[in-house]
């Protein structure tokens, strides 16, 4: 599908002084790749639209000259969905970052997809609100990503994920062409749910230049512990059992012996014998009620083997605590010279079982395996380390295996991550031919050339 030279420079003319346009091998390597460490393959040209007629432009003009174009935010993602894996052109929304409006009144908020997201946290905090979705790159991962990835995070558990506070849509279709979907009240069926559907679409479907999101009051008042456990399997029960007992923290997550080693010292340090932890947080109106349900998961913790339970004093130990689970990632991938981060989802009952049969899984084929992350809503990022090339036949094993594995426990290959090109091969074990053909007619009838995009989320 690869576009020639007469082609791509047909697309450059056509944009040449209406899009900013890059094409120097610096520029066009930094577009080549994301944080899934799966593949470089840069684009042909890097487009950089600051609007939707803009968008609409590059869209046009890639159709008319049959030149494949991929969107892309702050290359952030895991899964591989933002690289240009035909060539062409990488259409980059990162220059459209206003935020339009933030509503007390109406708990709602439009801004456009570069937004950093932890940006737009603090905006509407500042106003006494709250938006809920916290990827963990939320410090430059942008709005627009976390639209097409469908991004969850800690507060997931609680929350719920990014499709839960989208309410509306300005989307430029693969075809240049411009549709208003959703609404602008909480409420409302009018039609089918075409934002849904639009939300998660992984850029294959079209791009949103305008995003109308839902927000909530902010909690007056949050409160979070650390509880320790000599190991990792403990850990796991111990989370089971806090949900089993009706309790709904806004966040808990889960560090195994691996993820512990790996930040232990850095920013904070674990007491001795740590052999994994779980960090539970809780927040609401009044303190006396999230001290008792602290009270509570204390108790769960305690029985269930927990060493020590600590809470944090202050927001200072709290931001301490976050720190640490928010550089898990970046610390395993110090320890080895290669990183697999993988984001499986097993019912919750099954967390125990499945982290159990994945540290078995590496301890059989002689690889580290680290699992840690929002164990509270039984997304897991099982990471697979190694050192080098040798060892991959063995790393691919153990990937097949471990989405094998938790199909099989009734999960999901992909959490939050998406399926992009990393995970497109497994699709088949979790969906069935049917399904799978449905998806590709729906992408036929949006993009019919098949032109945004390619070769992601299908086998």
């Amino acid at each position: 599908m690869r576009a020639g030279p007469a082609q791509l420079e047909a697309v450059r003319r056509a944009l040449e002084g209406q899009v900013a346009l890059k094409a120097d091998p610096g520029t066009l390597a930094v577009y080549g790749h994301d944080e899934s460490d799966t593949i470089d393959a840069p684009p042909e040209l890097v487009a950089f639209p600051e609007n939707t007629a803009q968008v609409q432009a590059v869209f046009r003009a890639c159709v008319a000259n049959r030149v494949p174009y991929t969107p892309v935010g702050a290359r952030s993602g895991k899964s591989g969905g933002s690289i240009s894996l035909e060539g062409g052109v990488a259409v980059s929304l990162e220059k459209m970052t206003a935020i339009r409006s933030i509503s007390p009144e109406d708990l709602t908020a439009v801004v456009e997809p570069g937004v950093i997201t932890g940006d737009f946290m603090k905006a509407v905090e500042a106003k006494g609100l709250f938006y809920p979705p916290d990827p963990n790159s939320l410090a430059m991962c942008t709005l627009g990503g976390n639209i097409a990835e469908n991004a969850g995070g800690p507060r997931a558990l609680k929350y719920g994920v990014t499709r839960d506070y989208v309410l509306g849509l300005e989307w430029v279709l693969p075809s240049g062409e411009v549709v208003r979907v959703g609404r602008q009240t909480i409420k409302g069926v009018a039609g089918y749910d075409l934002t849904g559907l639009f939300v998660g679409s992984e850029g294959t479907l079209g791009v949103a230049t305008e995003i109308t999101l839902q927000l909530v009051p902010l909690p007056r008042k949050v409160m979070t512990a650390l509880a320790i456990f000599k190991d990792v399997h403990q850990a796991a029960r111990a989370v089971s059992a806090v949900l089993a007992q009706g309790l709904v923290p806004r966040a808990l997550e889960l560090l195994d012996e691996v993820s512990v080693r790996a930040v232990d010292g850095k920013g904070f340090t674990f007491p001795a014998g740590t052999g994994s932890a779980v960090i539970a947080e809780v927040d609401g109106a009044l303190e006396e009620a999230l001290v008792a349900e602290l009270s509570q998961m204390d108790e769960v913790f305690r029985t269930q083997g927990a060493l020590e339970v600590l809470l944090a004093q202050d927001d200072g130990q709290r931001e301490k605590l976050w720190a640490v689970r928010r550089g898990v990632s970046t610390a395993l991938r110090a320890m080895k010279k290669h990183k697999i981060s993988e984001d499986v989802c097993v019912p919750r009952s099954r967390i125990p079982e499945a982290i159990a049969r994945y540290k078995a899984l590496g301890a059989e084929l002689g690889l580290t395996v680290a699992t840690y992350g929002h164990a509270g809503d039984g997304n897991l990022h099982a990471n697979i380390l190694y050192e080098g090339p040798h060892e991959r036949p063995r790393v691919d094993q153990a990937l097949e295996r471990m989405m094998r594995l938790t199909v099989e426990l009734g999960g999901t290959i992909t959490g939050e991550h998406g399926v992009g090109y990393a995970k497109r091969s497994f699709l088949a074990f979790e969906q069935s031919p049917g399904l799978i053909a449905l998806q590709r007619q729906l992408k036929a009838a949006i993009d019919p050339l098949g032109l945004m995009n390619p070769g992601k989320i299908f086998p």
